[in-house]
This record gives C-alpha cells, structure tokens and sequence, in this order.
C-alpha cells in the first residue's frame, strides 16, 4: 500500500486553474512565475484522479466483514483482519509532457492497476435489543477499525509520520433484525476510518522534487446490511453511502527549469477534495465454530471531479470494483 500512498501524496498539489488554458506548451524563456505552473496543474489532476481510489480501498465495504448482525449484546465481541484490492487506474508520471513556459490542458496516460488496502476492526455488543417474535430489533453495537502505514525511506522518496503510524476508526451498529434460525440479521451501521498524516519528500525526476505537508484522507460510510447463516456456510449483502474528504496543509515544489536554474514554489490553496460515491456489495462466509473465513465484491460509483486536464482511460469519477478477503473471530 505504501507505494500508491506515496504516489497520492507526492502529487497532492494544486494550483488555480487559469480562464484561458494553453494547448501546447507555449514557446518562450521560463521565468520565476511560470516554471512550476504545468507541474502544479498535473499534481493537482492526480490527486483528483487518485483519492478516490485509495479512499475506496480504506472504506471496503461491510462495516465488519463477515459480521453484518448485532452480536448480541454486552459480553460479546468479535475481532476481524482483512484486505481490500480496487480495481483502478495508475497515472503513468514518467510519461507526463514537461513545460516550463506555463501550464496546458493535455491527456495524461493512466494504466490497469490494483489499489490496495488493509486493517483490523472490532465490534463489542452493548445492549442486546429488545425481543420481538423469532428476533430482536434494537441491538447496539460499538465498531473500532485499525489502519497501519508505516514510515519509508529510500533515495526517491521520504515518507514520515508525524502522529504515529496507527490510526483508529470507530463507528456504531444498530440492529434492524438479529439473526436467528429463521430471521436474517438486517443492521444499520455508520463507520469513520481515516489514514494517519502523512509528510512526504520525493523526487519526480532528477532535477524535480516535491515536498508534501499534512496529507489527510478520512472516509465517513453507512451501510444497511443482510446476512444469513446456512449451517456451514453463510452470505450477506448490502448497500451504502460513503463520502471521502482528502486533503494537504501545505505543498512546494522545486523545479530546475534550464537556465532559469532552480525554482521554488509553495502552492496557495491547498488541495482537497470531497466526494459522495455509492457502495453496494455482496459476499460469502465459511463458519468454523468461532473463527470465519468471509470474502466480498462490490462496487462503488457516482459523484464528480474536475480536473484541468484529462486521462485516457478511466475517469476520475469511474466506477471502480473492489474485493476483500478476511478472517474473523468472536465469542
């Protein structure tokens, strides 16, 4: 994951788009206030393109894979692991046109590439609902999720963590109907998962470098959730809402632009983007006695994103598949 973490965030930069855009690189001598304009303006368009990705990757899709029902109340817990894989689209950098004389409008090419994703989530039963018929309806559960990224280092690319690697999200779960022999389980649940914050110095060529400050990327979702146990085996669904809130406190790039030599700039504003996209998934479990192994697929759409410049094939905005995999256990 760290590989596409660095990506998003040693790109994260922006800068104001301009009334009249170029369609070329314009003919000229660089100076001070035009070296680092295309550079900002492709920076900015790949942060666009790629927060929704990662923040998909951060928000899969169960609240808690392979639990979708309440658990019953106080004394009971359930402890999960898991990965999440998007199928998306990588900006290919190397092959971004290069202009000192000011920013223009170009397609900028993108390849097939898996995004991927991980943590660790909790829930712990709190109040066991009240009883209706063949099932309770009211149960409240407390949800607690894990993201781990740790600090990096090599000669391109320097990534440091200044509030610790660990980041813990939290949530609720509110029991529509608990599963019983007969009754699916339906349940209500809202999740918050962030990253931690990021600060990034890395090299884009030989000559460019880029320094991020305070890359922030948190995900709110909500889900409505089926599930049902069939002996050994189990399936469960669901649909949802999530809406992804990315952003930087501060990025400069330094530039060397011929004869102009070395040229630096801190980019006002900041990026950030908000984005509402919806969730919908589907999965299986494997029940062994208080372990289950679950695995889903879903998909996730909708919402918009602008950008100066445009990516051959997929949108920013492009639907995007995921699947996740992972192993549970509660009592």
């Amino acid at each position: 994951m760290k590989k596409y973490l660095v990506l998003a965030a040693g790109i994260s930069m922006a800068g104001a788009t301009f009334a009249q855009a170029q369609t070329s690189c314009a003919a000229g001598v660089p100076t001070p206030s035009t070296a680092t304009k295309n550079s900002e303006q492709q920076a900015a368009d790949l942060f666009q393109y790629l927060a929704p990705q990662l923040s998909a990757a951060l928000a899969g899709g169960s609240a808690t894979l392979g639990q979708s029902s309440t658990l019953g109340g106080l004394g009971h817990i359930s402890i999960g692991v898991r990965g999440t894989a998007v199928q998306g689209s990588l900006p290919q950098v190397d092959q971004f046109p290069t202009c000192y004389t000011g920013a223009y409008s170009a397609e900028l090419p993108t390849s097939s590439q898996v995004m991927p994703g991980g943590g660790a989530d909790a829930a712990i039963g709190v109040f066991g609902g009240l009883p209706l018929a063949l099932t309770n309806v009211g149960a409240v559960d407390v949800l607690l999720s894990a993201t781990y990224l740790p600090e990096f280092n090599n000669d391109n690319v320097s990534v440091k963590l200044p509030d610790g690697s660990l980041k813990i999200g939290y949530g609720l779960r509110v029991g529509l109907l608990s599963e019983s022999i007969i009754v699916p389980g339906v349940s209500f649940s809202v999740m918050h998962r962030d990253l931690p914050t990021v600060d990034l110095t890395a090299n884009s060529s030989a000559s460019d470098s880029l320094y991020v400050t305070g890359l922030k990327m948190k995900t709110t979702s909500w889900r409505i959730e089926a599930s049902k146990s069939l002996i050994i085996f189990g399936i469960f669904g669901g649909v949802g809402k999530d809406h992804y809130d990315s952003s930087v406190e501060q990025v400069r790039a330094s530039v060397l632009a011929g004869g102009l030599g070395r040229t630096d700039a801190t980019l006002s504003p900041s990026p950030a983007q908000k984005l509402d996209r919806t969730n919908i998934f589907a999965g299986v479990k494997l029940n062994l006695m208080i372990f289950k192994l679950a695995a889903e697929v879903g998909r996730v759409s909708g919402g918009q994103v602008t950008t100066f410049n445009t990516f051959s094939g997929s949108e920013p905005n492009a639907a995007r598949n995921y699947g996740s995999v992972g192993l549970r256990f509660g009592f």
